[in-house]
């Protein structure tokens, strides 16, 4: 295998129903860092070594906005560094998410790969893995201070 013509999967961008209520969950529930806010419909954010954009669905498309009853994506991710930051990361989302719009949708659990996770979503129904998985978490990232 050749490889890759790519440094990894680290850009997200969602499409939001309601941006200061995404926003609010992101950063306070992720602790992403705003990096650039060009206007009052769009953020990106990073946690360091990611870039993570919202864009505000415009408003004239928001009347007629249908949520899918599923979606292709299944769910987006962070990794974190071992199952008791897994447990931990449960134990400090789990009470602040509803509050927040999201809801638990799977609690922890061991996967026959070895990886262990929990499942949450975000206020427009966004899955969200929290992820420790072997050959991921181990990984330096370069990751800054200076955000």
């Amino acid at each position: 295998m050749s490889a890759p013509l790519h440094r990894g999967l680290r850009h997200v961008a969602l499409r939001v129903t309601n941006l200061v209520r995404s926003r609010t969950f992101y950063e306070q529930l992720l602790g992403m860092k705003v990096v650039w806010e060009p206007d009052p419909e769009n953020v990106y954010f990073s946690s360091g070594s990611d870039n993570f954009a919202l864009h505000q669905i415009p408003a004239s498309e928001l009347s007629s906005y249908q949520p899918l009853k599923g979606q292709s994506l299944d769910h987006i991710g962070v990794i974190l560094e071992n199952p008791e930051a897994v447990d931990r990361m449960y134990r400090d989302v789990e009470p602040r998410l509803s509050e927040l719009g999201g809801r638990v949708v799977t609690p922890p659990k061991q996967h026959r790969d070895g990886s262990y996770s929990f499942y949450f979503s975000d206020p427009d129904g966004i899955v969200i893995q929290a992820l420790y998985e072997p050959s991921i978490s181990k990984l330096k990232w370069d990751v800054t201070s200076d955000r």
